[in-house]
């Protein structure tokens, strides 16, 4: 490690990855420093019994060729390495409720969204139609996720402040339509009173025209990621905790990791939370209205997981995610939980394999969960690379939460105890050590249509040197974070430039994917 760069990127995760490889290839001396044992924050993976996890990302949208998220992978030149598999396409999602068989499919391509639909809802043909081209109309109005030219932020007002349960719940008078238009609702924590419509669109749409799995878990996303960083000549380091900015006259001068070490550089990008950021640098240099105006926005709820490893030959793979719901009202309200009512509602999915056969290996279910739930042992830390046990109450705790979820998933699963040989858990304060995520947030800051310039955070601090990539700034998600990056550096290094050379994309690209 040198003492000196031209940009510091503080974080691994996919907003800084990419913020770190576009800085490179200008040929900037670029250092990713990173606190966990692995890379790639939400695209970390790990191991239980051999078997493969993915702690975030468990579905990927918008790879077909020429679709947005292929041309933001085309350009990072990772496509030639990865390893997908399509998810059903007649439904990569299937939305469920309790009391009734059926299952309610998310259709891969608009015209294949429709026709499934309209066959389990025939008096709402229109009613879809107008759901589907309000969704692509929204989407259009995004300049960088469609890789076009335009401000990164639109100045439309009633773009941000359009509430998505109104819209959705006006498009139809069907109280079932409306649960299932809306019932990947967790893909994004949203909220009846507080979430905009495009949020919902920006979030849907890029699975409606494909969607996949990464084989073998979303870590060789990171893999490919560093390689390419490193052919750039950037340079990353895990263990590096960071935990102090240096500022001197009104400049970021260098970063103190945990270890001791002093790294200076002429620009930082933080792809830590905002909030933490700003606690990291000193709320001291930065306005009082501005640090307060962050420390102020709402966080998206966090979440409980449970991780089964299968029994072999016990459990078919299932090629779609499941999103499951104890009623229609559920959809949107299951974060208002009580302990008697827990969990409202969940979604299963399952890893793959490179060469998947009949048999699952593996599958995860999440559900909301309220970090005040884990007040108790919100003093504790632990990772793979800080061990420490947050004592036996806790464990008795996620017992407790473990044996209530598994009696709801046996209602939609009968023998699923049957094929569990083991279960681990991810709670709120794994999500908050791992990710570093304010309580344990699945999805950074809640968009609010009632407020929404109060969330909207630009990537340029009010630290002249210091900039802000990640979650938080744009959307999240593999996309929303890609695209972050790209903000972020069209700050640093001019808008049009940056998109230039993202649209050109990578002459090195293989064409095809291994679907």
């Amino acid at each position: 490690m040198k003492e000196h760069y031209d940009v510091v990127v503080v974080g691994s995760g996919m907003g800084g990855l990419v913020s770190a490889i576009i800085m490179a290839r200008e040929g900037k001396s670029v250092c990713v420093l990173e606190k966990n044992n692995q890379y790639g924050g939400n695209l970390q993976t790990f191991v239980r019994e051999r078997t493969i996890f993915d702690t975030g990302v468990h579905y990927l949208g918008g790879l077909e060729k020429g679709q947005n998220l292929y041309r933001y992978f085309e350009y990072l030149d990772i496509l030639d390495g990865l390893n997908l598999t399509r998810l059903d396409e007649d439904g990569y999602d299937l939305i469920t409720f309790d009391g009734d068989e059926k299952e309610y499919p998310h259709a891969q391509g608009y015209p294949n969204f429709e026709r499934q639909l309209v066959e389990k809802f025939p008096e709402e043909k229109e009613a879809i139609h107008q759901y589907c081209e309000k969704l692509q109309d929204i989407c259009n109005q995004f300049p960088l996720y469609n890789l076009k030219h335009g401000k990164p932020y639109h100045e439309d007002t009633e773009l941000f402040t359009l509430p998505a349960k109104e819209y959705i719940d006006s498009v139809t008078q069907n109280e079932k339509l409306r649960a299932v238009l809306a019932g990947s609702n967790l893909l994004y924590a949203g909220e009846p009173d507080k979430t905009p419509f495009y949020v919902h669109a920006l979030s849907v749409n890029s699975y409606i025209q494909s969607s996949y799995r990464c084989a073998d878990g979303g870590s060789q996303i990171t893999k490919l990621l560093i390689k390419r960083l490193k052919e750039s000549g950037g340079e990353a380091y895990k263990h590096s905790e960071v935990t102090q900015f240096n500022v001197e006259e009104k400049q970021v001068v260098s970063v103190v990791t945990k270890k001791g070490d002093v790294i200076k550089g002429d620009l930082f990008i933080s792809n830590i939370e905002p909030k933490v950021t700003v606690k990291m640098v000193g709320a001291a240099h930065f306005r009082k209205s501005y640090a307060n105006r962050i420390e102020s926005i709402d966080s998206t709820i966090s979440a409980f997981s449970i991780h089964v490893v299968l029994k072999p030959e016990s459990f078919k793979y299932l090629n779609h995610n499941y999103y499951h719901f104890k009623d229609y009202k559920s959809v949107w309200n299951s974060h208002n939980y009580t302990q008697e009512s827990w969990p409202e509602a969940y979604m299963v999915s399952m890893g793959t394999r490179k060469n998947q056969g009949e048999w699952a290996d593996q599958l995860t279910a999440i559900t909301y969960m309220r970090y005040e739930e884990l007040k108790p042992w919100s003093g504790t830390f632990n990772t793979v690379a800080q061990k420490n046990s947050r004592g036996e109450t806790y464990e008795e705790f996620k017992e407790a939460k473990i044996e209530a979820f598994l009696k709801v998933l046996e209602e939609k699963f009968p023998h699923i105890r049957e094929s569990i040989q083991s279960v681990h858990t991810s709670t709120p304060l794994s999500y908050r050590d791992y990710i570093g995520s304010n309580e344990g947030s699945m999805y950074g800051y809640a968009k609010d249509y009632n407020i929404p310039l109060k969330t909207f955070i630009s990537p340029r601090t009010k630290i002249k040197n210091l900039f802000f990539t990640g979650q938080s700034i744009n959307m999240h998600g593999i996309l929303g974070v890609t695209i972050s990056s790209v903000v972020t550096c069209s700050e640093i290094l001019g808008s049009e430039y940056v998109l230039d050379k993202i649209i050109k994309g990578s002459t090195n690209t293989n064409e095809k994917i291994d679907a």
